[in-house]
Formats: structure tokens, sequence, C-alpha cells
């Protein structure tokens, strides 16, 4: 056994045997994957399963894909000798001088900041969950009884991928412990973890798994399988996390008892058929298997780990990348950016050089080629053609998820060996646009799977729309649950040496217990405004015993800030800050006393959409810092803004006086609340709507007082004014009245039947105003909703029927939707666009790209 150990590691080390082809196979949409096995189609089944698409690998790759940008034909003989003597280097050393991550339990955020409330939403909707039925199909496949009934979605009884969620819990829930110290949680995740050892000491074998070991059998003999390894890969990560993080020693035993049995299979495909025939199967997905070894490996220096994890490494995507080939298009992306981590975590484990320039590059590619301005990538799960994104932008089915989650990973990577400041505004800009996104406000356990940037979308209505807690465990929610546990991870990072340094790379309130260098750090970071172009951050230092020596902190200055206007004070001392894409370096003795401030711009910008096709080039998003920005609007997106002209002169702040100005208008008839609703350019009565919903925004107006200098303070201090209504969704436009027994409408001109006069409500009732027309005496807005009929016209009252009276008689109180404290107005071709960041959309309709003309 140890004589062929050594030679298998000679093998994999060497790239022996790796002429292989890399199939991507059709139905690695997970979605896609889910429906085929649902089906009851078996021809179906099998025609789909019929259909490979083969790409060139690793050896081959490398030869026949030669970067032609700078080689000839007649130097492939060279290139081809290069490749073998960097494959054949033999024994590298782990690099040194990478930043080291902070441990998370010495972080905490700050209540009150969106990273902190997205933190405690999603703590809460990990102690919904319920261990028995977390664990039902683990103990069913074990043969314990299993109490309980089991989740649905793609945790259910008969779904191929159950068991992946599980593994991700067991990740989140170490996280979100480490960064809570619940005890509840605590208590819950040692509970699963006994469960699932207990599971695991019946079968005897080291198995552990929700379905049966014959997957395995079907996987290692080609035959279709919903990718089993994937599922091993999110059950071994969890449980290393839970004793990496969560410090369970019980943890590490099960991960590598289960590694053995996954090493013996491996090893007998290996023997038995042959290597080219194992790396075949991977053609399937397998998570970030290479990546959770390499992990393990670093901890145990078990060479069976070491080999095992090569054996993950699926050259036939990796050769792709050594020789920087842009030529991903087809595969689905995250079954293959979680292979690149792993290579990554080649590169620290063993210092071969070669893997990290596939990480680089890779990082290069995606951000050059195939991402969106949120900074995630994919459409309908997949790569396309680089240079191609306006095309994805004809489906719903855009970002997914994982992918962002992933690819923040790739980037901490990058971030930790370079201390490049580029790779710490991704992470900054996919965590704000393409995480942050994905949870449903403060609803626990409602997730979107993939985020919809096209014209016109809403995250409500996509192909999967927003998910339940119990009925639906996608890939995408179980990558949520780890994101949404582990916010403060990325924040600060330690440069171990003989003088303690500290990067701060995130601007995340939040506080930090900085061990070795002997200080709590408390980061105050005001929350970002339209009205306030700065983001203002305050440290202060709390140190926990007098050491005599000095540390130096690091503070990212961003890259899309700009000098003009930008400050930093120490004790009232100003600094010199560098150029932005640098870091500004304090040395010092930290005291009690001292308080360190940034003043960095927040600037607007553009950026054009990653397509290189010229009927595209005025095809951009609109930023705010590293804010995205998205249109109110279900269509339109034409904005003309014309030669030369300074964005802030079509793109203006809402003022933040403005939120005291909304109003919704409500009637209440046959057990039904009905509220004042713009639809579509005219004024309808419809069903009061939940909060967050598409609905809410159009049942949202803004008083404009005539008079400017009135301050309303109350709506009853409004009696007597003349007023305007301005939908909230169309900054810009007003309600007029067309005459009487005429329908409203909505205008872009202010006329004189814009104004109109709040009076008391001609019902009686102390809390209802009614709106006389200035131009129509004794005209009021008037609601059918009575009569059965929902729409509002403008009606002139002849006597004094009580049915009128109630009709036009509202309540009025504050408004269903409020201007996010980032808005703005951008002046459109056709109408204006309200702008507000994308994460803070729910079942709104919105926009990202817009066709930005001179």
């Amino acid at each position: 056994m140890e004589a062929f150990l050594y030679l298998l590691v000679f093998l994999v080390l060497c790239g022996y045997a790796m002429s292989k082809e890399c199939t991507n196979i059709p139905t690695q949409s997970h979605t896609f994957r889910y429906e085929l096995l649902a089906s009851n189609n078996e021809t179906w089944k099998q025609e789909v399963m019929s259909h490979y698409h083969l790409t060139p690998t690793d050896d081959s790759a490398w030869e026949d894909m030669l970067p032609r940008r700078f080689l000839k034909e007649d130097h492939e003989h060279e290139w081809s000798m290069m490749y073998r003597k960097i494959k054949n280097l033999g024994v590298f050393k782990p690099p040194q001088g990478f930043l080291k991550e902070v441990p998370l339990k010495d972080v905490r955020l700050q209540e009150g900041s969106i990273h902190a409330q997205a933190q405690k939403t999603n703590l809460e909707y990990l102690l919904m969950l319920d261990v028995d039925r977390l664990i039902w199909s683990f103990r069913k496949t074990a043969g314990l009884p299993y109490p309980s009934t089991p989740y649905g979605g793609w945790e259910g009884a008969e779904v191929e991928l159950r068991g992946h969620f599980v593994g991700h819990y067991l990740s989140a829930s170490a996280l979100m412990w480490a960064s809570t110290q619940n005890n509840s949680l605590m208590e819950k995740m040692s509970a699963l973890v006994a469960g699932l050892s207990a599971c695991q000491e019946k079968i005897g074998t080291g198995y552990l798994s929700a379905f049966p070991s014959e997957f395995f059998d079907r996987f290692e003999a080609i035959q279709p399988v919903w990718a089993p390894y994937y599922t091993i890969h999110k059950i071994l990560a969890g449980l290393l996390d839970q004793h990496t993080i969560a410090g369970n020693p019980q943890a590490l035993k099960m991960v590598t008892w289960m590694v053995d049995y996954f090493y013996n299979r491996v090893l007998n495909v290996v023997t038995h058929l042959s290597i080219n025939r194992h790396y075949q199967s991977l053609n399937e997905e397998t998570g970030g298997m290479n990546d959770v070894l390499y992990r393990l490996y670093s901890l145990t220096g078990d060479p069976k780990h070491l080999v095992l994890a090569h054996l993950f490494d699926k050259p036939c995507f990796l050769g792709l990348l050594a020789v920087q080939a842009n030529d991903i298009a087809d595969f689905h992306a995250n079954t293959h950016i979680p292979v690149v981590v792993g290579s990554q975590m080649r590169y620290e484990v063993t210092g071969d050089p070669l893997y990290k320039e596939i990480g680089t590059f890779f990082m290069d590619l995606i951000n050059s080629s195939h991402s969106y301005a949120t900074g995630g990538t994919s459409v309908s799960e997949f790569w396309h053609d680089p240079m191609r994104i306006a095309d994805n932008l004809k489906t719903t089915e855009n970002e997914e998820s994982c992918t962002t989650y992933n690819m923040l990973k790739v980037s901490r990577h990058l971030f930790r060996w370079t201390k490049e400041v580029s790779y710490a505004d991704y992470y900054e800009r996919a965590l704000t646009n393409g995480v942050l996104s994905i949870q449903r406000g403060t609803d626990p356990g409602v997730m979107i799977y993939m985020l919809p940037l096209g014209r016109g979308v809403s995250k409500a209505r996509t192909g999967h729309s927003w998910g339940t807690p119990f009925d639906s465990f996608w890939c995408c929610y179980g990558t949520g649950i780890e994101s949404f546990s582990k916010l403060g991870d990325s924040i600060y990072f330690e440069e171990e040496g003989n003088d303690s340094t500290l990067y701060v790379i995130q601007y995340i309130s939040s506080s930090f217990n900085w061990t070795s260098g002997k200080v709590i750090l408390n980061q105050t970071v005001v929350p970002a405004a339209s009205w306030d172009p700065y983001l203002r951050v305050t440290f202060t230092f709390s140190p926990t015993e007098e050491t005599g020596t000095s540390s130096t902190l690091n503070f990212r200055i961003p890259s899309w800030t700009h000098t003009n206007g930008a400050k930093g004070i120490l004790n009232g001392e100003t600094l010199s800050l560098p150029a932005p894409g640098n870091f500004l370096s304090v040395t010092r003795q930290w005291s009690a006393g001292d308080k360190l401030t940034l003043q960095l711009p927040i600037t607007l910008r553009t950026e054009a959409i990653k397509d290189d096709r010229s009927e595209y080039a005025s095809l951009q998003a609109i930023l705010y810092g590293p804010y995205l920005l998205a249109g109110h609007t279900t269509g339109d997106w034409d904005i003309k803004a014309g030669t030369n002209t300074a964005i802030s002169e079509w793109i203006t702040p809402i003022p933040a006086s403005y939120n005291s100005q909304l109003i919704s208008f409500s009637q209440d008839y046959s057990k039904s609340s009905f509220v004042l609703t713009n639809s579509n350019q005219s004024l309808t009565m419809q069903k009061l709507p939940a909060p967050g919903t598409d609905l809410a925004p159009h049942a949202t107006f803004r008083l404009i007082l005539k008079d400017s200098s009135t301050k309303l303070s109350t709506l009853a201090k409004a009696v007597g004014e003349s007023v305007m209504l301005e939908p909230f969704d169309l900054p810009g436009t007003n309600v007029i009245h067309q005459g009487a027994d005429q329908p409203l409408a909505i205008s872009s001109r202010v006329k004189p039947s814009s104004i109109f006069i709040v009076v008391p409500g001609l019902d009686g009732r102390n809390e209802t105003i009614s709106l006389e027309s200035q131009s129509n005496n004794g005209c009021y807005v008037y609601s059918g909703v009575i009569s059965s009929d929902a729409e509002v016209k403008l009606s002139c009252k002849s006597d004094s029927d009580a049915t009128f009276n109630q009709a036009a008689s509202f309540v009025g109180w504050k408004g269903l939707r409020e201007y996010n404290p980032i808005s703005f107005v951008a002046k459109g071709t056709n109408r204006n666009f309200l702008l507000e960041p994308l994460l803070t959309f729910r079942d709104e309709y919105y926009t990202v790209y817009f066709n930005i003309q001179d």
C-alpha cells in the first residue's frame, strides 16, 4: 500500500496520463437537474443524458491551445518542454508572507448596520431549523429510526442532492456561533454533529451521507447521478468548520474517517481501471473536494489527504486556465469556481507556482469578460462567450448567488497573497451588491437563487422567485446561510512579523479584539447618503495592556474615491493620504485617547457593460461608491446625458427632508383597505399591499406644498394648503385632473390641474382629508371603490350625498415606501428615474443597465 501511495503521488504530481476530455454535461444546471429527475418522462431523461460537450484538457489544452498572442507554431516544442519542466519541478516549499485571517470570534458587528441586520436575520433562520428534520434522510440511510418528517425542496427524501444543505448548515452554524457566541445555536449544532456521528457509526465504514453509497457506484460507472461528491464536499467542509471554528474534536474524527472511505473508493477505481477513468468521472460536479482536502492536509499532514486532493483538481479545466485561454464558455460556473479555489489552496499548501498563476488569471478573466456590475457572474448557471454580457440580460436567470459566494473566496485568497487593493475593492463590490441583495429584508429564510440584472426585472418574478424557509433549500440557500454568517471575516487581516501590522480592508461598523496588537479596535461607519457624498469612518482604540511597542495599521483607500476632499485626521492632526487604490499606513503606540477619522469622497460613476460590440457601447451601470444603483422602472432605460456633461448634471441626490413629505392615501370598504395607486400613468384604488411588494412604491406619493417655505410636520398641518402629488417612483411628474368626471392621470408638466387644496374630510371624520381641485372649485378627487369601480377621477359635489362624501375622503398616513438614504434622480430621455441601491429592492421592478447616450 505504501509503495502504491508514493507511485500515485508521483503520477499525479508529474501529470502522467492526463490527456483527457473534459465533459461539460448539459444537465449540470442544478435547476434543470432537479426538474429532470422529478420528471416521469424516462425518454426525455435518456435523451438529455446522452449529450455531451467535449473540450480539450490539461496536456492537450496546454499544447493545442497555445497563447496565440505571442507564440508561433515553431515554438510549440519549446512550450511543451516548458510545461513539462514546470510540472516536474518536484516538491515546492509552501510560500511565506501571506496575510493571516483574524479569528472570526474576535470580530463583532455593531448593531444598526446593514451587515449586523443581515447577520441577525440569518441567525433567526438558523435557529428556526429543526435537527431531526435536517438529518431525517441521514438516519434513514443509516438504518436508524427517523422521527419527524424531512424538509422539502432539494432536501426532499427522494431528491438525489439531499444532504447538501446540512453540510452548509454545519459551516454556517460554526461561523455564526463564532460571530455571535449564541448558546442556543451551539446546542443545536452540537446535536447535529452528534446525530450525524451516530449515523456514521451505524454504517460502520466511515461513509456518511443522506443517500446510499450506490450513488457512487453510478458516479464511478459514468452513469447519470446528481453530483454525489458535491454533497460530500459540503458535509466534509461543514464538519471541518465545526472542528476548526467551533472546536468540536468529534467532527475531525468524522472527517478523517469519511476521507479514508473515499480514498479507498478512488484507489479502487485507479488500480482496477485507470486514473483516466477517475478523471472522466469528475465531469459530474464535485464541488470543492480539492479545497476541503487541501485544508484537511494542512491540519493532518497525512499524504493520503494530499494525494486525494490532487486527484480532485480536475486538470481538464485547470489546464485551460494554465494556458491562459479565455475559453470557459458553456462551462457550468459553480461547478468550476470551487475547483479554482481548491487550486489556490494547492498553491498555499505546496507552493507550486502554476496554481498561483491559475488563480490570478482566472480572476482577471472573470472581471474582464464575464462579470456584471455587481461583481457576480454566470447566466442560467453557465458562462457564455466572453464580452457578451448584454445577451445575458434577455433572461431573469442572471447572477447565480453561489458563484458570488465562491468568487469572494477567490478574491480573498488573492488579496492575502498580494495585498493589492483591487482585490479588496472587488470583495466590497460583490459583498455589497451580490450577497446583501439576496436576502429579503428581515424575513428569515427568504433568499433568492438568481439575481436578475436585465431591464424591468424583479427579484420576485424570476424562474425561482423568493425561496421559502422550509421547502426550497437550493444550492444558493446553502451558500447564503454561510455568507450571512461570516460577514465579519474579511474586514481585518493581520501580517505577522516582528512588528504587529493590521490591514483594514472593509469599512463595516465593527469591533475587533486584536490580541497580538494588544488593543481593541472600534470602527464606526456613518451610513452612506446621497446628500452627504462622503464615506465617514471613525476608529477608536482601547489597549488591553501596555506593551511599550508600536504597531502599524493599514487602511484601504478605495479605487472608487478621489483625492479632492479626502481627509485623514489622527488626534486632530491631518494625515497625508495616498492616491486611491493604495493603503494609508499609520505606525504608533496606540493609546486609549487615540481617534482616527477618514473622510473619503463617494463618487458617482458609470461603468460600461462587459460587451465589446458597438451596438452595446452605450449600455452602462451607475454606481455610487461601492453601491450599484438600480432604477425604479419596468422597461424604459434611455438616458440622454449630453456631450461632455458632468454626471452631477443629470443625476442629482434626493434630500433627506423628502421622506417627511411621503404619504399614502387609503379608504376602507367592505372589511378591506384600499390605497390610491399609480398604475400605468393613471390613478386607481387597489387593495393595501404588504410592505416591500411592488405596489408599495406605486401607492406612495410626495406631497409638494406650493408654498415651499411651509414646513409640513403632520398631515393636519397641510389643511388649507395648496399641494401637488408626485408619484414616488416617477420623480418630476405629478398627478393631474382632466376635467369633471374624467380619470386622474400623470403628467411631466406642472399645470393648473396639478394643484389641489387639502381640506378636512368631507365625511366629517377627524382622521380624513379631501383633495379639492384649485382650478375646479367644488370638485374633488373621488374614488369609485364604494361603487366597485377602482377608477379614480375628479368629481364635482352637487349635494350632501353621504356616499359622495365617503368616496372623496381619504386617510392620509406615512408612505408605504420611503426613499433610501442613497437615492438619486436620473434625467431620462422620456422620464426621470428614481435610483436606489440594488440591495434595497425586494419585489419592485428595477433596471440595472441604462442606455446612456451623449
